[in-house]
């Protein structure tokens, strides 16, 4: 490891190295599992984010660097139990970004809805046959509903919604007002858009099979 102004720098490989020794010699990162993880994921997610809308070039070098040993830990874990390691994780992410973007890589045209080509070849890459295939149950609301939306969109699926146009300073001043009446009312915003979520997903499946 070097250091260069106030920040030491390394290889991806030194961490590596680092990570095995860490799970050979130290007790606590020997006895944690990918379940055991999960909360220190989530939690460095939500630093990276903090550091990226309010921190700093130093806080966001740190909590990238975290971020990242999550990565790497859990693909030591993978490795220790003869599932895969980090050289497939990498070999994974590269392949995919690859074959996902033929536009760059190839001689293919560059589509004119970038994101409806992604979600096409994804979709296709991964046999799915569903715009809902694939999105995490445990997005919070907010994030779920937007993807939900989105794949919605980008798929071509017969459903209202709403699209008349916003700023971002806008959204954010209805989405605070709509918590601030709901929690008023004795409502759950969370829970209500939970709720809501779930009807628009039966439409969009009911929409699919008439489509199909």
């Amino acid at each position: 490891m070097a250091v260069e102004g106030d920040r030491p720098r390394a290889n991806f490989s030194e961490l590596v190295t680092v990570m095995a020794r860490l799970r050979d010699e130290c007790p606590w990162d020997r006895s944690q599992t990918h379940r055991s993880l999960v909360t220190y994921l989530v939690e460095e997610t939500g630093e990276v984010i903090d550091a990226i809308e309010a921190g700093t070039d130093r806080d966001l070098v740190e909590e990238l660097g975290d971020l990242l040993l999550q990565v790497v830990f859990h693909s030591r874990i993978g490795e220790e139990e003869g599932r895969f390691d980090i050289d497939e994780v990498v070999g994974g992410i590269v392949a995919k970004l690859v074959a996902r973007h033929p536009y760059v890589f190839s001689d293919e045209e560059v589509p004119d809805d970038l994101d409806a080509a992604w979600e096409a070849r994804k979709a296709a890459a991964k046999g799915r046959t569903s715009s809902l295939d694939g999105i995490a149950r445990s997005l919070s609301s907010v994030v779920r509903a937007t993807k939900v939306i989105s794949r919605a969109r980008s798929r071509g699926v017969d459903v209202a919604l709403p699209d008349e146009a916003m700023t971002a300073e806008g959204v954010g001043e209805h989405m605070l007002a709509l918590i601030a009446r709901a929690q008023a009312s004795g409502v759950d915003p969370d829970q209500a858009l939970r709720d809501r979520l779930r009807r628009l997903e039966d439409e969009i499946r009911d929409a699919e099979r008439r489509r199909s």
